[in-house]
């Protein structure tokens, strides 16, 4: 398979559901929508896609769909990330098979292991594969932080181990993996607000929950920003930042889909319990940032 770059703005897809099982054809027609409107990548089954929540066959079902949708036309990037190193090294393996171009890796989370565990749990996926994989840090979900020294000795034994997205929320730790790896390490932003940040210092993309709604725009973003046209960029950031807030003002995707079902993009805002839907509030608050932007 020809490695493609993973760099720019790449979709967290969200996974519509109709009656609690998952809509194949509204993630059809989402897929198209990203790819008609300039995403350089897609990413099923991450936080967005509410992997915590799919069923074994679905989550597996829902990668086969959006390779099978994208048909070479972006790369995907599949979510097989898991708190059981089997599990996952199985995900990884069936995603490879199936056609995916890279796959994306979250740090295991309640089991918390140590930093050495962590070593080992990475280390046995990426003897899963060749294919390029991305290790997704995000603490604040997790309970522990992929450390900068175990991130350099998975790249020094594993050269597909060259991505990593960072939702730590901090711009240091940007510097701080670039100042170890350079351009060994490819960091990816995983917070909408912090792309421009995170850019500024080093990182070339964002792995996007925004982009599920505005594509177009957060394509722009990283564009300007991977040209160094940060006054545009700048000024780009500061209209949508009242939306990136808004889709996170409840946990993420539960504000994206019911953006998502009030623009016509999906058919139902439903999410998988134990989440629910947005409060008449919150709701407020999303629905005035959609106007804001002409997506209501």
């Amino acid at each position: 398979m020809k490695l493609r770059p993973l760099t720019g703005a790449i979709t967290a897809l969200a996974t519509p559901f109709k009656n609690e099982a998952v809509a194949y054809d509204d993630l059809r027609k989402l897929v198209e929508f990203q790819i008609k409107s300039g995403i350089n990548g897609l990413v099923p089954v991450g936080t967005t896609g509410e992997s915590p929540t799919l069923l074994h066959d679905e989550h597996l079902d829902v990668i086969r769909a959006v390779i099978e949708t994208a048909r070479g036309r972006v790369p995907v990037i599949a979510g097989t990330g898991s708190n059981s190193t089997h599990e996952a090294v199985e995900y990884t393996r069936f995603a490879h098979e199936a056609g995916a171009d890279s796959m994306l890796l979250v740090a295991p989370y309640y089991n918390k292991p140590s930093q050495e565990g962590l070593y080992r749990h990475f280390a046995a996926i990426a003897e899963a594969t060749d294919r390029p994989l991305i290790l997704y840090s995000i603490p604040g979900r997790c309970g522990i932080e992929i450390g900068v020294p175990v991130v350099e000795r998975l790249r020094a034994k594993y050269p597909h181990v060259r991505y990593i997205k960072e939702a730590g929320g901090s711009v240091d730790r940007v510097d701080q993996l670039k100042n170890a790896l350079g351009k060994d390490i490819t960091v990816l932003s995983g917070d909408d607000s912090l792309t421009l940040p995170f850019m500024s210092v080093g990182a070339e993309g964002v792995i996007s929950v925004a982009s599920n709604l505005i594509p177009r725009q957060v394509v722009k973003l990283t564009a300007l920003a991977l040209s160094n046209n940060y006054t545009a960029a700048t000024k780009l950031h500061r209209k949508l930042y009242p939306l990136f807030k808004a889709l996170f003002i409840e946990p993420n995707p539960v504000p994206l889909k019911t953006a998502l079902a009030r623009a016509g993009i999906i058919s139902s805002a439903l999410v998988r319990s134990p989440l629910c839907e947005m409060s008449a509030a919150n709701e407020k608050i999303l629905a005035a940032a959609l106007e804001k932007l002409g997506k209501a």
